[in-house]
């Protein structure tokens, strides 16, 4: 693990040197940082657990009961704060069981250089029951399986003088011309999940004398590339995709029927986001999709976690002014 720390910070500091700021086209876009960026938004994050056996025909799918939140946040200079809450009236679906979780994530969005890091801890999921048994109604619950995740990548964009991540991820700058970049960086990622019994459901298990699967430990390191593009349509209106793919490095061990499975594979993963919107000097208003792709494969089985969030965002600028001003200063050095 220390290893890995000293690792993740070379890297960080390598991208940091690669990241110092420079000229800009100002005809592509604007930024604001002397602006606040201010916003009212709704977010829903996720994780889901997905197993897979081609050869038996099963496709399961369990999905966290997460909670519709409402929020405020904003962006000064480079840093972003944003508070969210899941409001009962917003969230009343208590058929899907419960679901506790803890959702952290960090972005670092320079000019050049781009940071995420994340931290999720989600236990209690569900499933449809139609997946078990056609033309069945309701919700398989399993408050029992866990998930932990940890992971981080830094990626480097290299037409920062046209293009902005930031204004189609915070909203704090304008893209006003269409323009593009590759990106290329590392990642790593490191997880559990667990259950106190097999993951797949009885009445499905007896039917094929499946093997029993309950936990499952991954670390997958690795460098990634990718791709993405703002086409912009007279100034204001914007569509943002985004698709990375990665050749990881990963360990990964499977628990069977009390035994542990291990392999180490160079496993490919996936990462895309979409992003449509209306964007202006001072309002804005986004629609936002992230989704992170892990996959684990065995001989006979296949496991794919997929995380990400759902979001959209109402957004104003303004000039802050007298004390408002002076706090930001001390705050942000």
């Amino acid at each position: 693990m220390a290893k890995l720390i000293s690792v993740v910070l070379f890297v960080v500091w390598a991208f940091q040197g690669m990241a110092q700021s420079d000229a800009r086209d100002t005809t592509y876009y604007a930024t604001y940082d002397k602006i606040i960026t201010a916003r009212f938004y709704f977010s829903q994050k996720y994780t889901s657990y997905q197993y897979r056996d081609d050869a038996e025909g099963i496709r399961l799918r369990y999905k966290p009961n997460t909670t519709l939140n409402m929020g405020v946040g904003a962006t000064y200079k480079w840093a972003t704060l944003n508070l969210a809450y899941g409001f009962g009236f917003l969230n009343r679906d208590e058929a899907k069981g419960k679901t506790k979780y803890l959702d952290l994530q960090t972005h670092i969005y320079g000019r050049k250089l781009i940071i995420d890091a994340f931290g999720q801890f989600y236990t209690g999921f569900y499933m449809n029951k139609d997946e078990i048994e056609q033309g069945a109604s309701g919700y398989y619950l399993r408050p029992d399986i866990k998930v932990r995740y940890l992971g981080a990548s830094g990626q480097y964009l290299f037409n920062h003088k046209r293009f902005s991540y930031r204004a189609s991820f915070l909203q704090s700058e304008w893209q006003k011309k269409s323009a593009g970049s590759l990106l290329a960086g590392v990642e790593f990622f490191l997880g559990r999940s667990k259950a106190d019994s097999s993951i797949v459901p009885a009445v499905i298990r007896g039917q094929i004398n499946e093997t029993d699967l309950n936990q499952v430990d991954f670390f997958d390191i690795g460098p990634n590339i990718g791709y993405i593009y703002t086409f912009v349509y007279k100034k204001h209106f914007y569509i943002t995709g985004q698709a990375t793919v990665s050749l990881d490095y990963g360990i990964h061990t499977l628990r069977m029927n009390g035994e542990n499975k291990r392999s180490s594979v160079f496993s490919p993963n996936s990462s895309f986001s979409f992003f449509a919107g209306y964007n202006s000097k001072t309002w804005a208003l986004s629609f936002i999709f992230v989704n992170k792709n892990i996959s684990i494969a065995s001989e006979e089985d296949r496991i794919d976690f997929n995380t990400g969030n759902l979001r959209f965002n109402i957004v104003h600028r303004f000039v802050p002014h007298g004390k408002t001003k002076r706090v930001l200063k001390e705050v942000i050095r």
